[in-house]
């Protein structure tokens, strides 16, 4: 019998667990509220324009090349990947730049401007790197392609010499101060964590990964916007089978009264039946939204959030040639405006922002003589703070951008640039996403919010009901929502496929047991 799966949204997790799934014989139906796929990496179009709504980063390329060699394609097959001649322009708030790119000479000597021409710059650049490169191999062995089910997959002895290398218990920005000893280049080395949602204040060290995989693997763009990538995936998934039903809202996950997911209610009504729902649509909004109460549900929406954003969308009458691909304006009191972002949950005085200019590498993205700039000021998630003027909140935000790009970047005249305005602020992502609060990047990277703390992609309430996306393990952003999808696929591979599946979880878990019992032994008789 084929086992009929219901995929409830098609970002990027949904539609690659679509294309693997299909491709293993699953009969795979998909239901999107919008028009179009890719949820957050979706585009825009405005009179020739061309946007990323979302994700701009193509990051840890070799994720995504794993993902086309699983469903039996050559990514180079699919998309043509352009590589940033360099990865940003960071401008400071006196006017100092620096740029950050893969050229290590070259970076080596930008360093040597803020840190010094002594032998200990480039040295502890250097071990600052190695440091990276440890964080990154280990994470993605850990973090990304181990699949937490179970209590006994975390404690398992054998994770722990890498677990050590992690320093989970420290701060990326801890971290970066060890190696480098100028403010610029603190918090050039640190602004990374934004990626996911977070301040380099409590970001988890290992979260170093990100500007390691920058500088030995690059920054890529796909051209035609990152959306090709979505749109590569749905094409395999429909190769095989699937079906994409757009401007579908799904209303509710049917339940019946043994606690068994059984289908999908639509908002016009329908009732659509499945053996197994997978649920792509933001977790936190799925467990209070469209699932029976539990007080699972009410715990979650109180958990830490990532940061929303003001996202500016603006088509230009010219080209701005002092904008690189990315831009990276950094606030002077750097701290101070994190925390307004994750304490106070507003907009900081004095934002730190990001440009993107995807017309400077792919000509594609705005008619000719013209640019295409998406801009994305980091803002608190939505809270329970009455009387919040959003509409203030972003036109505070576009004066203190425009402000800032004239005068770092010494354009008088950028305000009269600008031809057209789209724009996205937190009530955008609640309304549009389901996103709940507005929080992009959904639940925040604290320590006890990954791996086997973090919403397991098998739901533990709710039978033949699972999740895929930025909020499930394990973790946000499209190679990391990636991985999610591939440890999903083998979950119901290994139950649906593999009869033999429930002897090897029995010898797991004894083997484990035994280990962290020989574990326990060991640090008794060393003295710990």
């Amino acid at each position: 019998m084929v086992i009929k799966i219901i995929i409830i949204g098609a970002g990027a997790g949904g539609t690659a667990a679509a294309a693997r799934l299909s491709k293993k014989g699953f009969q795979v139906e998909i239901y999107e509220k919008n028009a179009y796929n890719g949820g957050r990496c979706s585009l825009i179009y405005q009179n020739g324009h061309r946007f990323d709504q979302g994700p701009s980063l193509y990051l840890m390329p070799k994720i995504f090349e794993e993902t086309f060699e699983d469903l039996g394609e050559d990514i180079k097959n699919h998309i043509e990947l352009l590589k940033c001649p360099s990865n940003y322009s960071v401008h400071f708030h006196d006017g100092e730049t620096y740029e950050l790119t893969t050229d290590i000479s070259k970076l080596s000597r930008s360093l040597e401007k803020y840190e010094g021409c002594g032998e200990s710059t480039l040295t502890n650049f250097l071990t600052y790197l190695k440091e990276t490169h440890v964080h990154y191999q280990r994470s993605v062995k850990i973090a990304l392609k181990t699949d937490f089910q179970h209590w006994y997959d975390f404690f398992n002895p054998k994770h722990i010499p890498d677990v050590i290398q992690l320093h989970l218990l420290d701060t990326v920005y801890n971290r970066v101060c060890k190696y480098f000893k100028s403010d610029y280049m603190r918090k050039a080395f640190s602004f990374q964590t934004m990626y996911l949602g977070m301040s380099p204040y409590d970001g988890l060290a290992s979260y170093s990964l990100l500007q390691y995989t920058e500088i030995a693997e690059g920054i890529w763009y796909p051209k035609g916007g990152f959306n090709k990538v979505l749109q590569s995936l749905e094409q395999i998934a429909v190769q095989y089978g699937a079906k994409f039903n757009y401007n579908t809202d799904v209303q509710e996950i049917v339940v019946d009264d043994k606690g068994v997911a059984k289908g999908i209610k639509l908002a016009n009504g329908d009732v659509v039946n499945s053996d197994v729902v997978i649920c792509n649509a933001d977790l936190i909004y799925a467990y209070n939204k469209l699932l029976p109460k539990t007080s699972y549900a009410e715990k979650l929406g109180k958990k830490e959030l990532t940061s929303s954003s003001i996202s500016f969308y603006w088509s230009m009458k010219k080209i701005v040639s002092q904008l690189k691909v990315h831009n990276i304006f950094l606030a002077e009191k750097y701290k101070q405006s994190f925390d307004q972002i994750f304490k106070d949950h507003t907009l900081p005085d004095e934002p730190s922002f990001y440009v993107n200019v995807p017309s400077r590498i792919d000509p594609t993205a705005a008619p000719e003589g013209k640019d295409t700039i998406v801009v994305l000021v980091p803002v608190g998630h939505i809270s329970n703070e009455p009387n919040i003027d959003f509409d203030q909140l972003v036109k505070r935000a576009r004066e203190h951008v425009i402000d800032t790009i004239e005068k770092r970047l010494k354009i008088s005249n950028f305000r009269s640039l600008i031809d057209h305005e789209i724009v996205n602020d937190p009530r955008t992502w609640q309304n549009e996403f389901n996103l709940w609060k507005g929080s992009i990047l959904g639940l925040s990277h604290s320590l006890f919010q990954v791996l086997w703390f973090r919403p397991s992609l098998k739901c533990k309430i709710f039978e033949n009901l699972y999740f895929v996306g930025a909020s499930a393990h394990p973790g946000t952003g499209v190679p990391i929502v990636l991985c999610g999808a591939k440890l999903l696929e083998k979950q119901l591979c290994d139950r649906f496929l593999d009869g033999k599946v429930e002897i090897r979880i029995w010898s797991k878990r004894v083997s484990y047991l035994i280990g962290l019992l020989g574990f326990m032994i060991f640090l008794f008789f060393s003295g710990f």
